[in-house]
C-alpha cells in the first residue's frame, strides 16, 4: 500500500466500491469490512469501517483502522483521521494534523478542507479567516456560506460577498460575462433568506431581474425557488411569463402542487405545451403525471419526445422512475405508443428484459439477451443479472462462478451476499493488483477529435 495505489483507488473506485461496502456493513459484517482494510489496503473498506466504528462511538477502533493509510503520507487518509479526532472530541490533535504550512496555505482545496474542520470545531472566525484570501473563487465562496450557516456570521459574510455580487451587475451593465462572480448574486440572496431578511433577499433579485442585471439562468431559478419558498405565487407568477418561461415554469407548477393545486399545475403546464412545445415542458408533466399514478396520461404527454435524440428523449425519464415497478415498467415499454429509443433500441431491450426477470418471467428475459446480444458487453453475464434480479441467486452464481472473468467475480460478490456468503464473495471478488494489471493491459482505442471512441463501445 503506497500513496499512489491508494490515490489509484480513489479516483476508479478500486477494489470494494463504496457500494460493496455499505452492502457489507449493512447486514452486519463490520469485521469483515475492518479484515478487507488491513489484509488488502482497501480504502472504501477503512473509510467504511471507520465511519461505522464512530457511529457506535468506537473511535479508538476507527483510529487503528485508519492508522496505516495515514502512515503512506497520503493527505485524504490524514483528513479521515482528523475528521475521527474531531468526532471524539480530540479537537487540538485533530487540527493539529492537517495545519497547514505556508506552501499548503495557498493550496484552495487544503484551506477548503481545513476550514470545514475548523468550523465543525466552533472555531469559525479561524476557518472564515482561511477562506477570505480565496474569496474570489466562486466555489470558495459557496463554502465560505455553508460553513457559517446557524453560526451568527451572516452580517460578516455579506459584507465579504457584496462586492463580488456587484461585481455581477457591473458586469453586465457593461456587457462582459464574467462568470467569476455569476454565482455571487444567489449566495447574497441565500444569506438574507436565513438571515432572516426575506423581503430585502426577494427585492435584491428582483431588482436584478427587472432591470436584467444577472449572469446566468442559474440566478433566474434561485429567485424562482425563492419565491416559492416563502409562497410569493404572484411575483413568480409574473416571472414565469416573462423571457425565462422555459427556465422556471416547473418551479411555478411545482408550488402549485406543494399546495394541493396539482389541476391547476397541470392546466399551466399543459397550456406552455399549447403555446411552446419544448421538451422540458413534457418532461415535467409526464413525471408529475407519473408520480400520480397515471401512467397512460403520463405515456400520452411523453410520446411525441420518445423519438428524439439522446438528452432529449423521455423515454429514459419515464423508465427510471419505474425500475423499481416491473410490471408498470414492462407496461410503458410494450404501449402502442412507445417507440424504439432513438438510435439507442438496445437499451429499450434491456429494460424489457429486466422488468420480466423482475416479474419472475426469467426464461422471456434470457431470449430477450440471446436475440439480441449486442447491446451487452458480455451477454453471459446479463444472462446471470437476469437470474438474480428474477431471485434465482443459486443458478446465478454458479453461472458467474463458471465464467471466472474479473467482472463475473465482481457480479459474483453481490449474489454471494445476498445468499449469506460475505466472506466467499470477499475471497471471490477481485483484489486492487488484479483490477490495476488488467487496466493495464487495456489496449488504447483511437480516438476522434471530440474525444469519443472510434471503436464501440464509443
Amino acid at each position: 500500500m503506497n500513496t499512489d495505489d491508494l490515490a489509484w483507488q480513489a479516483s476508479n473506485y478500486g477494489g470494494l466500491s463504496p457500494r460493496k461496502v455499505d452492502l457489507l456493513l449493512e447486514r452486519g459484517h463490520l469485521d469483515l469490512v475492518i479484515g478487507v482494510a488491513e489484509e488488502r489496503g482497501e480504502w472504501f473498506c477503512a473509510k467504511g469501517a471507520a465511519k461505522e466504528l464512530c457511529r457506535s462511538g468506537e473511535f479508538t477502533g476507527a483510529l487503528k483502522v485508519m492508522e496505516p493509510f495515514v502512515a503512506t503520507g497520503w493527505r485524504t487518509a490524514s483528513w479521515a483521521k482528523a475528521d475521527i479526532l474531531l468526532q471524539a472530541g480530540r479537537t487540538d490533535k485533530a487540527l493539529d494534523l492537517i495545519r497547514p504550512d505556508e506552501e499548503s496555505r495557498a493550496s484552495q482545496v487544503v484551506c477548503r478542507n481545513r476550514a470545514e474542520l475548523l468550523a465543525r470545531a466552533g472555531r469559525v472566525d479561524a476557518a472564515i479567516d482561511l477562506l477570505v484570501p480565496h474569496i474570489s473563487e466562486s466555489w470558495i465562496r459557496t463554502v465560505l456560506v455553508e460553513i457559517t450557516e446557524g453560526q451568527s456570521r451572516d452580517e460578516q459574510v455579506l459584507e465579504l460577498i457584496a462586492p463580488h455580487a456587484e461585481a455581477a451587475r457591473r458586469a453586465r451593465d457593461e456587457g462582459r460575462w464574467d462568470y467569476s462572480c455569476s454565482d455571487a448574486q444567489e449566495l447574497q440572496a441565500r444569506v438574507l433568506e436565513r438571515a432572516g431578511h426575506i423581503d430585502e433577499a426577494i427585492q435584491v433579485l428582483g431588482e436584478n431581474m427587472a432591470d436584467d442585471r444577472y449572469l446566468t439562468l442559474n440566478t433566474v431559478t434561485a429567485y424562482a425557488e425563492l419565491l416559492a419558498r416563502h409562497g410569493r405565487l404572484n411575483e413568480l407568477h409574473e416571472l414565469v411569463t416573462g423571457q425565462e418561461a422555459r427556465s422556471v415554469l416547473h418551479i411555478y407548477a411545482g408550488a402549485l402542487r406543494d399546495l394541493g393545486r396539482g389541476e391547476e399545475a397541470e392546466v399551466v403546464m399543459r397550456d406552455a405545451i399549447a403555446a411552446d412545445d419544448w421538451v422540458g415542458y413534457r418532461a415535467w408533466l409526464s413525471s408529475a403525471l407519473l408520480r400520480d399514478g397515471r401512467l397512460d396520461d403520463a405515456i400520452t404527454v411523453a410520446e411525441p419526445g420518445f423519438s428524439w435524440y439522446d438528452c432529449s428523449n423521455l423515454l429514459a425519464p419515464l423508465v427510471h422512475l419505474l425500475l423499481d415497478q416491473p410490471e408498470k415498467l414492462l407496461h410503458l415499454l410494450e404501449h402502442p405508443l412507445t417507440v424504439p429509443h432513438h438510435g439507442h433500441e438496445e437499451f429499450q431491450r434491456c429494460w424489457r428484459a429486466f422488468a420480466l426477470a423482475g416479474l419472475g418471467r426469467v426464461q422471456e428475459a434470457i431470449t430477450v439477451v440471446e436475440t439480441h446480444p449486442d447491446p451487452w458487453t458480455d451477454p453471459l453475464i446479463a444472462r446471470a443479472r437476469l437470474l438474480s434480479a428474477a431471485g434465482h441467486l443459486a443458478a446465478a452464481a454458479a453461472e458467474l462462478r463458471g465464467l471466472g472473468t474479473l467482472e463475473a467475480r465482481a457480479e459474483l460478490f453481490e449474489v454471494l451476499v445476498q445468499q449469506g456468503q460475505a466472506a466467499e464473495a470477499i475471497a471471490a471478488h477481485p483484489t486492487v493488483a488484479e483490477q490495476r494489471a488488467a487496466e493495464a493491459k487495456t489496449v488504447s482505442v483511437p480516438l476522434r477529435e471530440d474525444g469519443y471512441s472510434l471503436e464501440p463501445p464509443f
